[in-house]
């Protein structure tokens, strides 16, 4: 994805360099490609597991402030820090640490051995949330002056995601009816195929377009990379003191991690190119962020698995009230076979 991402703003850069009238000409198309990647995003969310929240309900509340109340805290303070003299790119960055990903953070959760069945449970309340909260937190820590006020913004935002996801839940529907589980999940992966490349393509039309003024504050994007990695070393963190404090299971940790390390820069890319359309300073800035997450979740993931098979190799506890299912029996001593004493009483 990186590689993918790297690529795409090459070649948008030198289109846009070499070939100015060809980046006016694809500043037409960037509405579309938009709304093409909310379709798809969109319509890879399962909104039904909404009706499971009460399945984990602790686990869900501490996620929930940990991805929108903390961690706005957290990104607020490091672009305060590194970009505080900078409005535009402190407000790219700052939306990128304000939105958890409502998307791929599942699989890197489901290769680390976390809980994937509940994270699906957060994708829709995540998505939702962020879409709710966006216009507030753009009102509230935004340097720069969106287009318009929050009430605007917020009912340009919703009908920017209205259409969407009318496109997304009627196709869902329809398709749900006439594939099968198995043909549905094989499109489901087509999509999700799909999805880096719309991605790439977003990409390359915004840089195709403003190249100019992204080089003129390229001396600040080394910063921006040192903010988002200081970033989400404190996000590994919270989720690893918050697990400890609440006393998770692995999987339940693994999800946290996960959940509140990946970010939604797609979507909100999306949506910060409808409230601040021109200012391609605050793209790059999210654009940023995206180029450094695949590889940090990758070792997030590793890490993960590294700590528990740590911990599966400690000496296991008989005083806790897990039973020992993995304890042999000393050598000679013959283990009872399981009876049901409700069984033997009749």
């Amino acid at each position: 994805m990186s590689v993918l991402l790297l690529s795409a703003i090459g070649v948008g850069s030198v289109l846009g360099s070499i070939s100015p009238h060809t980046g006016e000409r694809l500043s037409g198309a960037v509405d579309a490609t938009v709304l093409t990647l909310l379709c798809l995003l969109l319509f890879e969310v399962r909104f039904s597991d909404v009706r499971r929240l009460r399945s984990a309900p602790r686990f869900l509340v501490v996620a929930w402030c940990a991805n929108f109340i903390l961690i706005p805290i957290i990104g607020f303070t490091i672009a305060s820090l590194f970009l505080s003299e900078e409005p535009l790119l402190f407000t790219g960055l700052l939306i990128y640490f304000l939105a958890p990903c409502t998307d791929w953070f599942l699989g890197f959760t489901r290769l680390a051995g976390g809980n994937t069945a509940l994270g699906a449970v957060l994708l829709p309340v995540n998505l939702l949330t962020q879409l709710v909260l966006f216009p507030v937190f753009v009102a509230l820590f935004a340097r720069t002056t969106p287009v318009a006020d929050p009430g605007s913004m917020l009912q340009t935002v919703g009908l920017w995601f209205a259409v969407p996801v009318t496109i997304a839940v009627c196709a869902r529907l329809l398709l749900t009816r006439c594939l099968t589980a198995a043909a549905f999940d094989r499109l489901l992966q087509v999509v999700g195929v799909i999805i880096p490349w719309v991605l790439a393509t977003v990409i390359v039309e915004i840089f195709a377009v403003h190249i100019g003024a992204i080089l003129s504050r390229v001396e600040v994007f080394a910063t921006i990379l040192l903010a988002v990695v200081i970033f989400f070393t404190l996000t590994y963190l919270l989720g690893h003191i918050l697990s400890t404090v609440f006393r998770f299971r692995y999987p339940e940790h693994a999800l946290l991690t996960m959940t509140t390390a990946a970010r939604n820069a797609p979507l909100m890319l999306a949506l910060t190119m409808i409230a601040f359309p021109g200012q391609p300073l605050i793209y790059a800035a999210l654009i940023i962020g995206m180029l450094v997450e695949f590889p940090h979740l990758t070792v997030i993931r590793v890490l993960l698995i590294r700590n528990r098979h740590t911990t599966e190799n400690q000496p296991l506890d008989c005083t806790s009230p897990q039973p020992c299912l993995h304890r042999r029996p000393p050598r000679g001593v013959v283990r009872a076979p399981n009876v049901d004493v409700r069984n033997r009483a009749r």
